[in-house]
């Protein structure tokens, strides 16, 4: 187990084990959860938190004090592409404070490294940490900067990459893989983990939306930019760092045909809580391609608990995903994954049942950015379960589904099905 002291310093413990926790209060953590930390990954210790062990008798332990000062635990933030099996262990003293919107995966000390509990959950490198040279996206942002020096998501995107060290605005400065279309200044929902508004205060958001929202012409020029260096890449209106780009659904059927009347290769993505099917009825009409909607369960009690939805529910969300595959698109879900909630029976029904009636391809494994304790906070009463874990949830859902694969980016689609090859989804509908 590791141990922070008060101004950070972080030790290995004489003897306690790492301890880990999925719904069932601290537990020891199998041999086969864990994994070297991945590479870019970071460490953090957390203020007003006692760490906690397992010591004789895997009977588990609270560290209070440490060196003569109090003691905090540490956890892990995981480089992209990982999917952690179990949070943090620790004790909250009171008067804590509110943990920032990352996820804190278990971190401990084993034979001169550092290991985790977690697994890789996509192959593909497009954001692995060392790919990244400052010098290099600063000459993209300058080449950019001369292209397109008037257009307000280029100068988003700047921000992005340069202060928030945004990997995706980073590729397209780099010029491959997908490029991110931030498309909204507003948003339906008050995620309890929003990282771009907490107008409570109790947390601080860490990234600022755009102030008005972009034009089309605004937008499809970025997407065109992009493709003429990348003719089968991706870009996707909307990410987390926003508000919902749907609420701007003209401007963007408006943006998808300016960029379909240019580009016909490539693949033109909606990062989104999918809130409104008739706008996404629409863009697909004009083009788009696929689709991710975001979602921390299909439960409708979970759902509304996180999402706290203004004017739509998560049924509205389930028919913008049908909407997509019955034309023949792609299909994914963000998941909001949380050891405990997600690696449940209840939902691995609840999910089975959304796969059965949409027909979604690709389920994306992301962790929960959140403190742990908020979350489990603002769920209802029952929502938090021993977990079976996430390697469980993934293989019984492979395995129930054929057609189904995980990851953690949206990929490239090929061109849409004919719609009447998913003809039996509307007929389920």
């Amino acid at each position: 187990m590791l141990v922070a002291d008060a101004a950070g310093r972080v030790y290995d413990h004489p003897h306690l084990l790492l301890a880990g926790e999925r719904g069932a209060g601290t537990e020891p953590i199998a041999a086969r959860e864990w994994l070297p930390l991945p590479r870019g990954s970071d460490l953090f210790a957390l203020p007003g938190r006692a760490p906690i062990g397992i010591g004789s008798k895997r009977a588990a332990v609270v560290v209070d004090e440490w060196l003569g000062g109090e003691a905090r635990a540490v956890a892990a933030f995981l480089a992209p592409a990982h999917t952690t099996t179990y949070n943090v262990a620790f004790q909250t003293r009171s008067a804590a404070p509110a943990l920032p919107t990352f996820a804190y995966a278990p971190v401990g000390l084993a034979g001169g490294r550092y290991w985790t509990a977690a697994f890789r959950s996509d192959p593909d490198a497009r954001q692995d940490p060392w790919r990244f040279a400052r010098a290099r996206i600063e000459a993209g942002v300058a080449r950019k900067r001369a292209e397109l020096p008037r257009n307000r998501v280029a100068r988003q995107l700047e921000k992005c990459a340069l202060e928030y060290g945004c990997r995706a605005a980073q590729n397209f400065f780099l010029g491959r893989y997908e490029c991110p279309l931030p498309s909204s200044s507003a948003c339906n929902a008050q995620c309890v983990g929003c990282i771009s508004l907490q107008p409570d205060g109790q947390f601080r958001a860490s990234h600022d939306r755009l102030a008005l929202p972009p034009t089309p012409k605004e937008l499809a020029d970025v997407a065109l930019s992009h493709f003429a260096r990348v003719p089968d890449g991706v870009v996707s209106f909307g990410q987390g760092c926003e508000g919902e780009p749907l609420l701007f659904g003209k401007a963007l059927v408006a943006a998808v045909a300016r960029i379909r009347a240019r580009h016909r290769r490539g693949t033109v993505n909606l990062n989104s809580n999918a809130s409104k099917p008739e706008v996404v009825r629409e863009l697909v009409a004009a083009g788009l391609d696929a689709i991710r909607a975001s979602m921390n369960s299909p439960r409708p009690e979970l759902y509304a608990a996180y999402y706290q939805p203004r004017g739509y529910d998560v049924s509205d969300v389930i028919e913008s995903i049908r909407i997509v595959t019955a034309a023949g698109g792609h299909a994914s879900i963000n998941l909001l994954c949380f050891p405990g909630v997600t690696d449940t029976e209840p939902e691995l029904a609840a999910l089975s049942a959304l796969i059965e009636r949409t027909g979604l391809q690709l389920i994306q494994l992301r962790n929960l950015n959140i403190d742990p304790e908020l979350y489990r906070a603002s769920l209802p009463k029952g929502a938090v379960q021993p977990g079976r874990g996430m390697r469980w949830l993934r293989d019984r859902l492979a395995k129930r589904f054929s057609w189904l694969r995980f990851g953690y980016f949206n990929p490239r689609v090929g061109p849409r099905r004919s719609p009447a090859a998913s003809a039996d989804l509307e007929q389920r509908a």
